[in-house]
């Protein structure tokens, strides 16, 4: 079981960055899709990104497509996610989470999950 742990949240103005990171220990990291969800207070847990094992394939959801990029260090066993030209829209809790499909937009089919990171932007 790899446990993940999400980090680089915070609070930014609208139009301002932030750099999440995942990382993951315990489990053969290159071998796994990662994926990145968010969730808003009342609402439920929203797909975001994912990219495959060697990094070489990457997909968005339409709402972040142009704003985010994900990325990852099969050496450091972390995945990134670079979040540019912020909106109060994005503001959640973002977590990483562990797949063996492409593209799994569903929360239910995961069960490895980090402890999510708290993302604020105000307006």
């Amino acid at each position: 079981q790899v446990q993940l742990v999400e980090s680089g949240g915070g609070l930014v103005q609208a139009g301002g960055s932030l750099r999440l990171s995942c990382a993951a220990s315990g489990g053969t990291f290159s071998n796994y899709i990662m994926s990145w969800f968010r969730q808003a207070p009342g609402k439920e847990r929203d797909f975001v990104a994912a990219i495959s094992g060697s990094g070489a394939n990457v997909y968005y959801a339409d709402s972040v497509k142009g704003r985010f990029a994900v990325s990852r260090d099969n050496i450091k066993n972390t995945v990134f996610l670079q979040m540019n030209s912020l909106t109060p829209e994005d503001t959640a809790v973002y977590y990483c989470a562990t797949t063996q499909r492409w593209v799994e937009k569903r929360p239910s089919r995961y069960n490895n999950w980090g402890q999510g990171t708290q993302v604020t932007v105000s307006s």
